[in-house]
This record gives structure tokens, sequence and C-alpha cells, in this order.
């Protein structure tokens, strides 16, 4: 019973780590010339696609820079980065974090 409890703690313990590292990152980089545009059908559908299909589409379908597509298929390696990416889609968002790229 006790190593499960130890594997639980663990294990609670490398996801909040996970979570916290593109947190942190993220913050370490200024945000310039972010700007959000209208929700609408188009941003919908490429928000969901980045959300479900893969990071980087939903940029594409807004016609983001090739930096920020490339960028967020990149970084779509890591699960998390789906909610950030089809959310930047949604709102249709150009520029942002890391030279405009996330």
């Amino acid at each position: 019973m006790k190593k499960k409890g130890i594997i639980l703690a663990i294990m609670i313990v490398m996801a909040f780590q996970l979570v916290q590292a593109p947190v942190a990152l993220a913050a370490k980089f200024s945000e310039s010339n972010a700007t959000r545009g209208e929700i609408t059908g188009k941003s919908l559908v490429s928000g969901v696609c980045s959300f479900l299909l893969w990071p980087g589409i939903g940029q594409y379908v807004n016609d983001c820079e090739t930096k920020k597509n490339v960028t967020h298929a990149v970084l779509g390696l890591t699960v998390i980065f789906r909610f950030w990416s089809g959310w930047d889609a949604l709102v249709q968002r150009k520029g942002g974090y890391w030279d405009g790229k996330i």
C-alpha cells in the first residue's frame, strides 16, 4: 500500500513539473505585437484542427507566418501545447512570445 502511495506522489510531482516547465519558459519571453482577431467560423475550424489533429494546422489555416506554423507543429509533440495552439488559432492571434512564434 505504501508503494502505491509513493508511486502516486511521484507521478503527481512529475505531472506538475511537465505543466510548469512550458509556463516558466513562456514567462521568460516578452510579448511583442500580439494581436487577436475575431472568432469566426474559419477560426473555429482552425482551432479545432489545431487541438484535435495537430498544432500548427490552425495557424496555417489562419495564414500565420511559416515560423509560427512550424514552431506550433514541433511543440505539438508535447500534448499540453495542443491547448495553447487551439486557443491561439481560435482567436486568430498574430505575433506573440518568442519572436512571434508562440
